[in-house]
């Protein structure tokens, strides 16, 4: 609410449980957040993430096993907040990669359900890529109809293992766009502001906040 009253146009949010202050996806949680901000009567978009459910830790004394940390879960169960409660925007992480020392998982077939639900729904899904090859997957999902046009793209830079927080990178991510797309950009950590400017340069929108500092 504050964000929104210093001039933010969309709010993004993750929650955690208060008890632990530990990520959680509890449906009440969203609940709870999205009706305190819709009773402020601000006129900020909110936008729900579903990221969270596609961390993969293998189990290092079985090769193909699933380690302590892993989150994988089902599309529907990382939808099930956005169904219920329809924000205006969703993040869809079109991304399967290395994050830090683990992996990131969203296969195409998944990634498939998600934005048909997320479609169904009637929310704009924000498409999170972190590579050129994952614009090239959004681009798919975009000529198979289960994302709508004009489509939403934020470029994710500095994250570990994706692309760098770079003029280069951002540029070569930019032009990989499909036409008319909307788009923003963020890198994170100290890369945060200078990549905030090169999105205005480059003629995009910008992300900055704790998810990404």
């Amino acid at each position: 609410i504050d964000a929104a009253k210093a001039g933010a146009a969309v709010v993004h949010i993750h929650v955690r449980d208060p008890a632990t202050g530990k990520p959680s996806r509890d449906v009440a949680l969203y609940r709870e957040t999205v009706k305190l901000i819709r009773e402020a009567k601000t006129d900020v978009l909110i936008n729900l993430t579903t990221g969270p459910g596609a961390r993969y830790v293998p189990d290092p004394s079985a090769p193909g096993g699933v380690g302590k940390g892993t989150t994988m879960s089902s599309p529907e169960e990382r939808v099930a907040h956005v169904l219920e409660l329809k924000p205006d925007i969703c993040s869809l992480d079109v991304a399967t990669m290395n994050m830090g020392p683990n992996a990131f998982v969203n296969i195409p077939a998944h990634l498939q359900k998600m934005a048909a639900m997320i479609r169904e729904a009637g929310v704009k899904p924000e498409l999170e890529v972190f590579d050129l090859g994952h614009i090239e997957l959004a681009k798919r999902l975009i000529a198979d109809g289960l994302v709508a046009t004009p489509p939403f793209l934020q470029l994710c830079t500095g994250v570990p293992w994706g692309a760098p927080a770079t003029t280069e990178a951002m540029l070569a991510m930019r032009n990989a766009l499909p036409p008319g797309a909307i788009w923003s950009a963020f890198g994170i950590a100290r890369h945060q502001f200078p990549m905030a400017a090169q999105a205005v340069i480059l003629g995009g929108h910008v992300r900055v906040g704790l998810e990404d500092n």
